[in-house]
């Protein structure tokens, strides 16, 4: 019997764009402060983000690191700015990471669903693969009873509300709220989980449980909840370097937040890849303002024609709007990518304007901040219905209609819509602070899931020991 074992080894293969390689770079943090070897692989241009909190975590004694592969030429993945759309093509990495495999045979290799290459590649290997899909569990088991029942198909209209059924909630949606491949008879995309060792879940069971449960149940997969994994994330310079580099100094934003009441600020970020046509950036900013609630505002990349995006520093703001806020204090404008961990856990921020990506939904749950949601791709809607309708920390904005990331929308959400759910969310009232109790609950909650002993802890145990078993059994 071998006394002192080699600790458990896992790969991780983040994808490039920021939605999903930030969690599982989180994510192998979070498993190698359970004392797995953890390694992160990367090109050489995409370790760049990551590199410095890493480095980090090694200097703290954690078994951390990242191995670039190595491509001919100066070839690497275009897209390095965060905003990688899911159609990115990574299939230059295959050979390499193949190649890497079969010399190391990690126990297991946790990789994102967007290397679409990735399943048959590693499964022909004979090493225990994991699939992370960077969406909660709540939102899979939307899509999984919307393959299986299809009530999508039985309604006469794009905007005429539909049940979907089989799930613990009345959740209602309407088919312009879906992708456009699920709109269509037979509408589906590959499972990459088929196969697969099993799925881990940014997520932790007291936010979801029934429908992690139902998850399990539905796909009869092996699924462990690890999340929320932001939360490795403890140090200003962790928080600050998370991502990309801010646009606008730490310091400048947080002595900002320190002169604002407490919950009073509305922080507003549409994250890494939605982009905002013009029309809409204008109706927002008349929204903010006749609101007159102070307010965060990031601001991304901007279509500033059809097709065309613009992320240079015109001012597409009405006139006088940036100038105006600056001079009453109301309202801080960022460019770009800005410290979203360390904003949203100042005690000056009441709320936050979301397109309910899962990543910005955690990091609201975990800052116990309520939220205004404004889904517009991906699965954001579904996301939106856990927000408002099922722990109803949220009210909603009114975007009813999905679009792909790269196309500009049809309709605008009018400034009457946006004043609206600002008041709604933070003007103090009986609603609002239901919803804000709810939300300090849900922190509270998410807190102690990963902590010694938590739900999220002991998934991690659990899968841990299933992988030790399976080395064991190999051997």
């Amino acid at each position: 019997m071998e006394l002192n074992p080699a600790p458990v080894e896992i790969f991780f293969f983040p994808f490039v764009g920021g939605g999903h390689q930030i969690p599982m770079i989180d994510m192998a943090r979070t498993f190698a402060s359970h004392g797995v070897k953890a390694t992160i692989i990367a090109t050489p241009n995409h370790a760049l983000s990551f590199e410095s909190s890493i480095r980090r975590d090694q200097n703290s004694g954690c078994p951390i690191s990242i191995h670039t592969l190595q491509l001919p030429g100066d070839l690497d993945i275009s897209d390095v700015d965060m905003s990688a759309s899911p159609q990115t093509d990574t299939s230059m990495l295959q050979e390499p990471l193949t190649n890497l495999l079969r010399q190391t045979r990690p126990d297991c290799i946790v990789h994102d669903m967007f290397h679409r290459w990735a399943p048959e590649a590693i499964d022909d290997l004979g090493i225990p693969r994991i699939v992370f899909n960077g969406s909660s569990c709540f939102a899979r088991c939307v899509i999984e009873s919307l393959s299986k029942y299809k009530p999508q198909e039985e309604v006469g209209s794009d905007f005429k509300p539909f049940v979907v059924p089989g799930l613990p909630d009345p959740i209602v949606l309407t088919r312009s709220q879906l992708p456009v491949f699920r709109k269509k008879p037979g509408g589906q995309i590959g499972k990459p989980e088929e196969k697969s060792f099993g799925v881990l879940v940014n997520s932790f069971h007291e936010l979801e449980l029934e429908y992690a449960d139902h998850l399990k149940r539905e796909t009869n997969k092996k699924t462990w909840l690890v999340g929320p994994v932001s939360v490795n994330n403890r140090t200003v310079a962790d928080k600050t370097e998370r991502g990309k580099k801010t646009s606008t100094d730490e310091q400048t934003i947080l002595s900002w937040l320190d002169g604002k009441s407490l919950n009073s600020v509305l922080y507003i970020s549409f994250g890494s890849l939605a982009r905002l046509a013009l029309d809409q950036l204008t109706e927002l900013a008349h929204g903010l303002e006749a609101s007159d609630h102070p307010f965060i505002w990031v601001v991304g990349k901007i279509f500033k024609s059809a097709g065309k995006e613009n992320n240079d520093e015109e001012n597409f703001f009405p006139a006088g709007f940036e100038e105006k806020m600056k001079e009453s204090n109301k309202g801080l404008i960022i460019r770009g990518w800005a410290p979203q961990l360390l904003i949203l856990e100042h005690e000056s921020v009441g709320g936050f304007m979301t397109h309910c990506g899962w990543n910005s939904t955690l990091e609201g749950v975990c800052a116990g901040v309520p939220m205004i949601t404004w889904p517009i791709t991906a699965e954001q809607f579904m996301n939106e219905k856990l927000i408002t309708d099922v722990l109803r920390t949220g009210v909603k904005v009114g975007n009813l209609e999905w679009l792909s990331w790269d196309t500009e929308p049809r309709t605008v959400v009018g400034r009457e819509k946006v004043k609206a759910a600002v008041e709604r969310l933070m003007d103090g009232g009986e609603k609002a602070v239901g919803m804000r109790t709810r939300a300090g609950e849900l922190a509270e909650k998410a807190k102690r899931a990963v902590e010694e002993g938590g739900s999220s802890w002991n998934d991690a145990v659990n899968l841990i020991g299933e992988l030790e078993s399976c080395r064991k059994s190999a051997n």
